[in-house]
């Protein structure tokens, strides 16, 4: 077990039903979509780590993505959007979306 591991719960030692995940070699961590606590964490690869560590908030993450530039894309499943963030950014740029449910391409 590398994250979570002690039951699903909101603490920062769990996670609870999470949908994604990501490595960022940059920083030896995994970036986790931890779905029904409604955030995004940052969990250390080094031994020893016991906690996570919240990145974004008040999101319903479905799904992750890091660019070169190590900006993290984060799908809101409940918004129908998806925001870019900076690693340390709590509020991010919406790139695609935004504009309710829909088939359109808007």
């Amino acid at each position: 077990v590398v994250a979570g591991g002690k039951g699903a719960g909101n603490g920062l030692h769990q996670l609870n039903r999470p949908t994604d995940v990501l490595i960022d070699k940059e920083t030896d961590s995994l970036i986790i979509c931890d779905r029904e606590n409604y955030r995004v964490v940052r969990w250390s690869r080094r031994s020893g780590t016991t906690q996570g560590e919240i990145l974004i908030d008040n999101i319903d993450c479905w799904g992750l993505a890091m660019d070169e530039q190590r900006y993290v894309y984060v799908s809101d499943d409940e918004k129908h959007e998806v925001r870019r963030y900076q690693l340390g950014e709590k509020n991010g740029t919406l790139v695609a979306g935004g504009n309710g449910k829909g088939g359109g391409l808007n």
